[in-house]
């Protein structure tokens, strides 16, 4: 399920502690916007420490924030951060279909060196008119590509709008469109951070229009909106469905700790990371 990303700053070794006992669908240790630049290598080491120790729990996906491509440093944060224990990576400021491969590529000649499964997932972040343009080009250029995510703040900066996040006449078009092009890539979207951590209300309003347009989650940057999102995006019928058949087919291995790789289910390749994620579909349906 992707109904909660946390976004954790890499550079700020306690929260990353912290984050252990946190349980979003999602633990992102973020290398971007949240780390200053002369922290950039320090957040990076800390990323790989706290990657290679599995710490805490194995309920949460983890995932990456790199840099943007236009920073330089996309290569360098690959190289300290791919390694067993990640699940995924975030693409920042992706506005063609070529950025995402070009990154693609690179996370596979790492993982190929290290012999780590080349099955790291991608989200690349639309943040920029011509991202929103090519939405739908961006969710379907690779098959690792598994969600899009909307960056609201970059959006408005790109489109020269100074307003609050909450006047949404600014970000309508844009905010709509993003969901429809990932279901017609047949992958999910992620709708942007809600920034007045105190306001809860707020969240849950937000939230709930996130939903109808679509949006199977939210990106989130404190731990106290976990939980009423998690009640907002409970599991659809749908993803009942489909996690109960995934785990029928692969209790027998995956769920004894005795994988036989990748299966065909409905014609497509399921394996042990499609079996964690219909553990917690059906686990998230008891609560």
């Amino acid at each position: 399920m992707f109904r909660s990303l946390l976004f954790i700053p890499a550079n700020n070794e306690r929260f990353l502690k912290k984050s252990a006992n946190l349980h979003p669908d999602i633990l992102c240790f973020d290398l971007e916007d949240s780390v200053p630049s002369n922290e950039k290598v320090v957040a990076r080491n800390l990323v790989g420490e706290r990657l290679a120790s599995q710490e805490g729990n194995n309920e949460s996906s983890m995932y990456v924030r790199i840099n943007s491509i236009d920073s330089g440093l996309v290569d360098s944060d690959l190289e300290g951060v791919i390694k067993v224990g990640l699940d995924g990576i975030v693409l920042p400021k992706i506005s063609n279909r070529e950025e995402v491969i070009l990154v693609v590529d690179k996370i596979h000649a790492i993982a190929s060196k290290r012999n780590i499964s080349s099955k790291i997932r991608v989200m690349p972040s639309i943040e920029t008119a011509r991202g929103v343009i090519n939405a739908n080009s961006i969710a379907s250029a690779h098959e690792n590509v598994v969600a899009l995510i909307f960056g609201v703040f970059d959006y408005l900066y790109d489109m020269n709008v100074d307003v609050e996040y909450d006047e949404s006449v600014s970000y309508n078009y844009a905010r709509s469109k993003i969901p429809v092009d990932a279901r017609a890539a047949d992958i999910d979207a992620l709708d942007g951070i809600w920034q007045k951590v105190n306001d809860v209300d707020g969240l849950i309003k937000d939230a709930v229009l996130a939903k109808k347009l679509g949006y199977s989650g939210k990106t989130l940057i404190h731990p106290s909106h976990i939980n009423p999102i998690h009640e907002i995006f409970r599991p659809t019928k749908k993803q009942i469905e489909w996690a109960k058949k995934v785990f029928a087919a692969l209790k027998d291995s995956t769920g004894r700790g005795n994988a036989r790789g990748a299966i065909l289910l409905d014609g497509k390749m399921i394996d042990a990371v499609h079996y964690k994620q219909a553990k917690a579909v059906l686990s998230a349906t008891e609560k």
